[in-house]
């Protein structure tokens, strides 16, 4: 947000009474800026303008440059406010819109991106885009101010032509969410096949992945890809590949010794500028942290490997230091930039580093990091990133206790801004994160965390049986879309599992069915982004593309598959399986973007194990919950009973008759309607469990 000497004695726009900070941060421009309501459409029909929507959100680079080369600027806000009606959406608030408004500006120009620029029809129909626009034309850019006037000009003299261009779009826009079931069974062969184009992609020397690794230059950037990493793992569970378990392990290696990790705080930045891991987009999100913990913490469970442990404990502390809200929710992001300079918050200089650690220790942590007078950063600062790792045991204690006070000293600087709105989906992420946390590492802490923040999504963003998608300041507003409700399913679900608390698993079978009668697509199956029949855009959005978060539909199959093994619900099987015929031609064209529906598919083409643990007091069975999930097993499910508690019982036929044997805690393990004999002796568990490896 504008600091106040900036804006006293400045009118502010329509957006001061919004709770977001990213139009929050805009309410000050001199751009009559509108959110996005049926007013700001109305006013575009009565006096018949074009309207610019300007979409980004808080912690965007780009869409910070822009606002002050040009939303700042007097002359454009008058070209704007003139001939426009202004609308700013935060798309992390209204994805619905980033992602239809970022389709049809592919479709027109090619290429997306934030801030994303798209002008439209009253009627909200996009004719023109692009990403970021200049003050001046820049390497093949259009300056914005004369992208308006010809804009201003095609209204004026083509409006006709224009609406006929919408219209094309628009029709375009509808049939690329229209999908057609396939008539054929769903193949393992899809699973196979994503597996080699992984293979074809992977950065042998560097870890991570890229389109045409043989054409990789030093400036590529590279995504962290969580949902590659999760189905390598479960590809190596389905068929002992040795080769996916090394494209993850050395991945996982490269970004936690590179600067896309926070070496000093935990946590990582968005992406890496380079192909080496070595200087970030320095911006902070929840939703890669959530993911990404997860893959740590199942390759901690897969090969024993500490590094991978602590390199989850370590995001997961950053989480609860900076990322928690006293009420127990999770904020959405921290900023790349600060005193409008990208990284500063996190580079070094040798100086920097010797004034706080002294000439001897400096020297040492320089040289550990690769931190050098002439640096690998702009302004000869350094990013840290483990350049030496010849660390015997005082070298690792050393480097522990300089990291803490680098910290201090850092925590000192003018902190990047947090975007400190809490969004459902995200939260639910963070959830499910910190209960595998909690159930592979026994830290109370992480199970108190998600605890906490399931609770104040219930108490706060759930009315009646309906989600809201953002919380701030006391307000919770939006609809909340599909991915809301599929990924707070799945986290109560792994928040049941982690503390075998039934209200948790209660809510989550109840919002399941809500999900179901909101979101399902009676006609074509699959589920819609927004509530069936809700929404105000050119075309009603059904999505399975697994970016940086995974699509509602993909994370929504695997809920359905969970449940149905736990309740022995063939219906919710059978629907999952929809979802896959739904979508079956585009696993087939593209696997590698949607990855996250072939885990579900994974699930599906697998027999689940049903795993029950019987016991008199939840205490006496927790050694034998500990040792379940020392295992990496990503299609288990898992219930715990009691003689005292059968309340889940009506809902779960698995517990049923399930008993602790002679008072001792007792677990059932069955496959395919056939239970092993019960097992009361650790060690029997642990060989049992052993051989689904």
């Amino acid at each position: 947000m504008h600091s106040s000497d900036k804006t006293e004695g400045m009118t502010p726009n329509a957006l001061i009474n919004e709770k977001s900070p990213y139009l929050l941060q805009h309410a000050y421009n001199p751009v009559n800026w509108c959110p996005w309501r049926e007013e700001a459409f109305t006013r575009a029909k009565e006096e018949h303008k074009p309207i610019f929507l300007s979409i980004g959100y808080s912690t965007c680079h780009w869409c910070h440059v822009m606002a002050r080369e040009s939303f700042e600027n007097v002359q454009t806000a008058e070209l704007l406010n003139a001939n426009f009606v202004c609308i700013k959406v935060d798309r992390e608030e209204r994805p619905d819109l980033d992602e239809i408004y970022m389709k049809a500006v592919q479709m027109m120009a090619g290429t997306g991106g934030w801030p994303l620029s798209v002008f439209l029809t009253p009627d909200l129909k996009p004719f023109y885009g692009g990403t970021y626009f200049p003050p001046e034309p820049v390497h093949g850019l259009p300056a914005f101010n004369d992208v308006l006037r010809t804009i201003v000009d095609l209204w004026h003299d083509k409006r006709e032509q224009i609406e006929q261009n919408s219209e094309q779009i628009t029709k375009h826009l509808r049939n690329s969410y229209l999908y057609k079931p396939p008539s054929d069974e769903i193949s393992p062969d899809l699973i196979d096949n994503a597996f080699e184009q992984l293979v074809l992609r992977f950065d042998t020397e560097y870890g991570g992945f890229g389109a045409d690794v043989a054409a990789w230059s030093a400036k590529n950037p590279k995504f962290p890809l969580p949902s590659y990493l999760a189905f390598l793992l479960r590809y190596y569970h389905r068929k002992q590949e040795q080769y996916a378990l090394k494209m993850v392990t050395k991945t996982l290696y490269a970004m936690a010794r590179g600067g896309i990790y926070d070496q000093l705080g935990g946590g990582f930045h968005r992406y890496s500028t380079d192909r080496y891991w070595l200087v970030p987009h320095f911006e902070k999100m929840l939703y890669d942290n959530a993911l990404l913990a997860q893959v740590y913490l199942w390759a901690y469970q897969v090969t024993s490997d500490t590094f991978f442990a602590q390199i989850a404990t370590e995001t997961l502390e950053w989480v609860l230091r900076e990322m928690t809200d006293s009420s127990g929710g999770f904020y959405s992001a921290i900023d790349a930039d600060s005193e409008d300079i990208e990284g500063a918050f996190y580079v070094w200089s040798p100086r920097e580093i010797l004034s706080v650690l002294g000439e001897e220790h400096g020297e040492v942590f320089c040289r550990y990091y690769g931190v050098t007078e002439q640096g690998n950063f702009e302004g000869g600062k350094s990013v840290l990133h483990v350049a030496n790792d010849e660390l015997n045991k005082d070298t690792a204690d050393f480097i522990n206790r300089s990291k803490q006070k680098l910290l201090e000293a850092r925590n000192r600087r003018i902190r990047p801004k947090t975007d400190d709105k809490i969004i459902t989906g995200w939260n639910s992420l963070m959830i499910s994160a910190f209960a595998l946390g909690y159930q592979v590492l026994r830290e109370r802490r992480f199970l108190d965390a998600a605890t906490s923040a399931a609770q104040f999504i219930l108490n706060n963003l759930s009315k009646e049986g309906q989600l809201f998608r953002r919380y701030r300041a006391g307000e919770a507003a939006i609809h909340g879309t599909l991915e809301d409700y599929a990924f707070l399913i799945a986290a109560l679900f792994d928040l049941y599992e982690a503390s075998f608390d039934p209200k948790w698993l209660r809510e989550a079978l109840q919002l399941n069915n809500r999900v179901v009668v909101l979101f399902w697509d009676k006609a074509n199956g699959g589920f819609f982004f927004n509530r069936y029949g809700e929404t105000e855009l050119p075309a009603a959005i059904k999505e399975v593309y697994d970016g940086p978060i995974p699509s509602g539909n993909s994370i929504a199959a695997q809920n359905l598959l969970r449940i149905a093994a736990l309740t022995d619900n063939e219906e919710l099987r059978i629907r999952a399986k929809n979802i896959f015929r739904t979508f079956g031609a585009q696993l087939e064209q593209s696997p590698l973007e949607h990855t996250q529906m072939l885990c579900a598919l994974d699930f599906y083409l697998s027999s689940p194990m049903q795993v029950v643990i019987a016991s008199q007091k939840i205490e006496e069975a927790q050694a034998f919950a500990v040792e379940i999930s020392r295992h990496f097993l990503p299609n288990q499910v898992i219930a715990f009973t009691s003689s005292r508690d059968d309340e889940l019982s009506g809902r779960i036929p698995q517990i049923t008759d399930k008993v602790a044997v002679q008072g001792k805690p007792t677990v059932y393990i069955c496959e395919n309607h056939t239970c092993k004999a019960p097992i009361t002796d650790l060690d029997d568990l642990r060989r049992v469990l052993s051989r689904h490896k």
